[in-house]
């Protein structure tokens, strides 16, 4: 568990999109980006490649994007696990072929300040999911499913999200239209937030402690990038 909540609950706000982050041809360069990395993950099993933006790579884009992101969100520093080969990561590109299950963000240092995360689509299709409901432990992925919760990644694998937020039934309508990849039990208690509908040069920005996944709606392949910030230790 996070040690100084009440400290990042003073930096927490509700999630926002900001509209026209990235202009037509700054898109293209993180398409461009994207090709040029080389694949971190590729996991067979969730239909997911990832690949770490490393410092070494398009150093101007990087200006460009942090100092865009600060004129929106302040003080921040980047908070993302580095790549395999130990280069300081601006964040994950993971290109999904299917829905990207109910998790957090939260990292696994406790002595952190996490601040905010963000979303930019690099494909134009793509829906994401943000729950009013917040967590406060390390990075997990949150099921009820025998397998999921005996296998092994980043993320640890739990259902103790039903035991903290009630167990109020799920909204069918919204579980129809968006999350039927999920069991609709592993929802109770649940309430949704935001749902942000990908658009080429939107960012997403949420609070890491925000529960969140994708929805079921995956014509293809979809493709982002996500980054996790921090505010700063307190010694």
């Amino acid at each position: 568990m996070h040690q100084f909540i009440e400290e990042i609950k003073k930096f927490e706000s509700k999630p926002f999109i900001i509209n026209n982050f990235l202009n037509e041809e700054e898109i293209k360069y993180f398409q461009k980006l994207y090709k040029l990395l080389p694949i971190e993950i590729d996991n067979k099993r969730q239909k997911i490649v990832k690949k770490k933006w490393s410092i070494k790579f398009n150093t101007e884009l990087q200006n460009k994007y942090t100092s865009k992101l600060k004129e929106i969100i302040g003080n921040y520093k980047m908070d993302n696990p580095d790549t395999k080969e130990g280069s300081t990561s601006l964040g994950l590109f993971q290109e999904s072929y299917m829905p990207v299950n109910l998790h957090v963000d939260t990292g696994f240092d406790f002595d952190k300040i996490i601040y905010k995360q963000t979303l930019l689509p690099v494909s134009g299709e793509g829906e994401t999911i943000i729950f009013k409901n917040r967590f406060y432990g390390g990075s997990t992925t949150f099921s009820i499913d025998p397998k999921e919760l005996s296998a092994k990644g980043y993320n640890k694998r739990s259902s103790e999200h039903l035991d903290l937020y009630g167990g109020d039934n799920f909204d069918k309508k919204i579980y129809e239209k968006y999350l039927t990849h999920e069991d609709i039990n592993n929802l109770k208690g649940l309430e949704v937030e935001l749902i942000f509908n990908w658009k080429l040069g939107d960012l997403l920005i949420f609070d890491r402690s925000n529960l969140h996944c994708s929805s079921k709606n995956i014509k293809n392949k979809k493709l982002g990038f996500t980054s996790s910030t921090k505010k700063n230790e307190i010694n």
